[in-house]
């Protein structure tokens, strides 16, 4: 039991750090800023949506776009990218069925190397809007993402008002059967433990990411950042873009939905679990070493805890005992804001550890399928790592 104490008596300090000092990660009260505040003359906005076999959840978003209820001029640019299921199709039908603002269906053509599919599209839909509207700002936007009637006005408000380049935000996701329930509010909460909300809108501060479903930025901070194409091979696109947009000098937010919803279903493990691993290793630089780190980092902090309390009782250890049960107490508090947001049963946090057991597998099998070349695979696709392909 001494080795387990030792790694114990590690976790709980670990725990105490994570409360405290890393930027208030577990609170979910970083919402859209602004007063109420508007414009006077409302920006020209295009809304780029790029699309590849969509056709199933099209009808559940792209008419909560079309039905903007927007001050200014905006329209919307569906980028279908190869689609085999007929999603331009169903965008036009929708469009027809439903009206509202203008909408344009487009073709990127052929996928060159060294670009993600996403980004491919992005830039030929940017490409597109610039051209016909020379919009002030973009929205952009993923094929499975709703948005209530006020959402576009309440984005370009708030960038208006604090001066913001780009405001994104996590949409909120499904959280309907079981494994959803388990695993999608752990995914925000580690998105935002790696990435602290707080940090992330900080001017002048190091930490960047974005939420790539809902994404507002000026065409200007597009422009001087020269993206998507400084970053067309990035798989974790969001992450990249806000790094290069901050890098850049622009200023970006980031908090969590109210009016911003997913509608694509993950209704078993196996889709949650190709969610997250397809990207997972990429997230690590695709670096045996940061993978090796990350697994012992998991262990440490999400493991070890309920593995002592647990083991500590059995043993008759009240120390070991104290130890796991006092980090485990934290981590399962630090998760209840989450879990409240998500309208979830408070019951669900300490099973954290289970979901953090997870997703190392999931982890690591994603730095498995990619040294077996599936890596970051998806819609049809499999991205090498961007040394290899640019």
């Amino acid at each position: 039991m001494t080795v387990l104490t030792w790694v114990a008596g590690v976790s709980l300090p670990v725990w105490v750090w994570l409360l405290l000092a890393q930027g208030f990660f577990w609170r979910t009260d970083v919402r859209l800023p602004g007063s109420g505040a508007e414009p006077r003359a409302w920006p020209t906005v295009a809304v780029v949506v790029p699309a590849r076999d969509e056709a199933a959840v099209l009808p559940l978003s792209l008419p909560s776009l079309l039905a903007q209820e927007y001050p200014g001029r905006a329209e919307v640019f569906l980028i279908d990218d190869g689609s085999s299921d007929g999603t331009g199709d169903a965008a036009r039908s929708l469009a027809a069925l439903h009206g509202g603002l203008p909408l344009t269906v487009a073709s990127p053509g052929e996928l060159p190397a060294g670009w993600t599919g996403k980004l491919w599209g992005v830039r030929h839909g940017i490409a597109l809007a610039t051209e016909r509207t020379r919009a002030e700002y973009l929205l952009l936007t993923d094929a499975d993402i709703a948005h209530e009637p006020d959402s576009l006005r309440a984005l370009v408000a708030a960038a208006w008002e604090a001066d913001l380049d780009m405001v994104s935000l996590m949409a909120r996701l499904r959280v309907e059967t079981g494994w959803e329930r388990l695993i999608v509010p752990a995914f925000v909460y580690f998105f935002a433990q790696l990435y602290p909300f707080r940090r992330i809108n900080r001017p002048g501060g190091r930490t960047a990411a974005a939420a790539g479903g809902c994404v507002l930025i000026r065409r200007s901070a597009v422009e001087a950042a020269r993206v998507p194409e400084s970053i067309r091979h990035a798989v974790i696109d969001d992450v990249a873009l806000a790094r290069a947009v901050k890098g850049g000098g622009g200023r970006i937010w980031l908090g969590l939905a109210d009016r911003v919803h997913s509608v694509r279903p993950y209704p078993d493990l196996g889709e949650l679990w190709r969610m997250v691993s397809r990207s997972a290793y990429a997230q690590l630089r695709h670096n045996p070493a940061v993978l090796a780190g990350t697994v012992a980092g998991l262990a440490l902090v999400y493991l070890v805890p309920p593995l002592a309390a647990l083991a500590g009782a059995a043993a008759g250890a009240p120390g070991l005992c104290a130890l796991g049960a006092a980090a485990w107490a934290v981590m399962a508090a630090t998760y209840l804001p989450m879990l409240r947001y998500y309208r979830q049963p408070l019951r669900l946090a300490p099973l954290l550890p289970f979901t953090a057991a997870l997703y190392l597998l999931m982890t690591v099998d994603s730095a498995v399928q990619h040294y077996r070349g599936r890596g970051a695979a998806w819609k049809g696709r499999t991205y090498a790592r961007p040394d290899a392909s640019v």
